[in-house]
C-alpha cells in the first residue's frame, strides 16, 4: 500500500511581509499622533484652553456643580476630538487652575479630566490611538468609518453618562455651593487665538465626515504651524513632539506583532472565547480590561485584535476594554501617566492607592454601561 500523500503545508509569510503591512497600519496612525500632539500643543500656547476653562467659570454662575458640569463638558469635547492625551497633559492643569482661583477643590475637577480622557474616547476613531487601529481592522471587516460611529454612539454615550454620574456621586460634597468670581484670563494674541479655535472646531465635523485622519490633522497643524511663524515664532519652543512616544509605540507594535505570529495568538484564543451573544460579548471586554490594566491598553489592543474580530461587535467590545477600562493602575494608559505627571507639577497628589480604590468603581460601572449599550443597539 503507497504512502498517503499529505497536501502543501502552509508556508509562513516572510518577516518583511509582515512587517511592510503593519507599517502601513502603523504609518498612518503615528502620523495623526504627532499632527494631533501639534495642534493640542499650539492651541494651548494660543489659549484657548485657558479661555474656555476662565468662560466656563463665568458661565458657572457662581455655583460650583455648574462649573464642574462645563468642565465636564469640555473634557468630553476634548477627549472626542483632540484625543484623550490631550485632556490629561492640557485640560489637566487649567481644570486644577481654574478650581484654585475660584476656591474650591480640585480633586473633583482632576479625577473627572482623568476619568473622561479614558472613558469618553470611544466615540471618533480620533479620539484613542486604539480606536484608529481598529478602523482598519473594520475596514476589512466592511465597516466604515459610519459604520464605526454606529457601532459607538450608544456604548460612547453609556460610558460618559455612567463616568459623570459616579463622578457626582462620589464627590457631591464637594461639588456644592458657590464660589467667588474668577480672575481674567490671560492676555492671548487674538489672531493665534481665533486661528488655534476654528482648527480644533473644524476638525471635529472633518473627522466625523470619513476624512482619513491624518490628513485633517495634518493640515490643522500646517496652519497653525504657518500662523505661528507669521505671529511669534517663539511659540514653537513650547511644542513638545512626542518623538519618544513614537519611538516606543513603533517597538511596541512590531514586538506584539511578531509575538502573536509566533505562539501567542493560541493561548489569547482560549482567553477570549468566540460567539457574539451577551455573555461573549462581556468575556472580551472583561479580558480587554484586565490585560489593559495588567500592560497597558496598547499592547493589549494589538495582542486581543487578531483574536476578536472575526465580528465587527467582538472588536467593538475589545475596544470598550481597553479604552474605558485601564483606569486601576497608573501604567493602565498613557493618558494616565500623563495625568500624574500634569498633577504632581500642579502640586496635586493622588494617592496609588486611592486611584486604584476608585478606578477600579469606575472602569467596573462605565465599562459594564457601555457593553450594555453595545448590547441592546448592535
Amino acid at each position: 500500500m503507497g504512502a498517503r500523500r499529505l497536501g502543501p503545508v502552509p508556508r509562513r509569510r516572510p518577516m518583511s511581509a509582515e512587517l511592510a503591512d503593519l507599517a502601513g497600519r502603523v504609518v498612518p496612525v503615528l502620523a495623526f499622533l504627532i499632527a494631533i500632539t501639534v495642534v493640542a500643543e499650539i492651541a494651548d500656547a494660543a489659549g484657548v484652553f485657558d479661555v474656555a476653562a476662565h468662560w466656563a467659570a463665568r458661565a458657572g454662575r457662581q455655583r460650583v456643580w455648574v462649573l464642574w458640569l462645563l468642565v465636564v463638558a469640555i473634557a468630553c469635547v476634548s477627549t472626542i476630538v483632540l484625543s484623550l492625551d490631550t485632556t490629561a497633559v492640557l485640560l489637566t492643569p487649567v481644570a486644577i487652575t481654574v478650581a484654585r482661583q475660584v476656591g474650591v477643590a480640585t480633586l473633583p475637577f482632576a479625577m473627572t479630566t482623568l476619568w473622561l480622557a479614558n472613558t469618553a474616547s470611544l466615540l471618533l476613531p480620533v479620539s484613542n490611538l486604539t480606536n484608529l487601529l481598529a478602523l482598519h481592522r473594520l475596514g476589512q471587516l466592511g465597516v466604515g468609518q459610519l459604520g464605526y460611529l454606529r457601532l459607538a454612539w450608544a456604548p460612547a454615550l453609556a460610558a460618559i453618562v455612567a463616568t459623570v454620574l459616579l463622578l457626582a456621586l462620589r464627590h457631591r460634597r464637594a461639588l456644592t455651593g458657590r464660589y467667588a468670581l474668577e480672575s481674567s484670563p490671560e492676555t492671548h494674541d487674538r489672531t493665534l487665538l481665533v486661528v488655534a479655535s476654528v482648527c480644533c472646531i473644524a476638525l471635529g465635523p472633518a473627522f466625523v465626515a470619513g476624512l482619513t485622519p491624518w490628513i485633517p490633522s495634518a493640515a490643522a497643524a500646517a496652519i497653525l504651524v504657518g500662523t505661528v511663524l507669521v505671529r511669534d515664532r517663539t511659540l514653537l519652543r513650547r511644542v513638545s513632539v512626542p518623538w519618544q512616544m513614537v519611538i516606543g509605540v513603533s517597538v511596541l507594535f512590531v514586538v506584539v506583532d511578531v509575538a502573536i505570529n509566533h505562539g501567542l495568538r493560541e493561548l489569547l484564543t482560549s482567553l477570549v472565547g468566540a460567539g457574539t451573544g451577551a455573555g461573549a460579548l462581556l468575556r472580551v471586554g472583561g479580558v480587554g480590561l484586565l490585560s489593559a490594566n495588567a500592560v497597558n491598553n496598547l499592547p493589549a489592543y494589538l495582542a486581543l485584535e487578531s483574536v476578536s474580530s472575526d465580528a465587527p461587535v467582538r472588536l467593538f467590545a475589545l475596544l470598550i476594554g481597553v479604552n474605558v477600562g485601564p483606569l486601576i493602575t497608573v501604567w493602565g494608559s498613557l493618558a494616565t501617566l500623563l495625568w500624574r505627571q500634569r498633577c504632581r507639577a500642579a502640586e496635586v497628589t493622588v494617592s496609588t492607592a486611592y486611584l486604584a480604590r476608585e478606578g477600579l468603581v469606575c472602569a467596573v460601572v462605565a465599562s459594564a454601561a457601555a457593553l450594555g449599550a453595545l448590547v441592546l443597539v448592535r
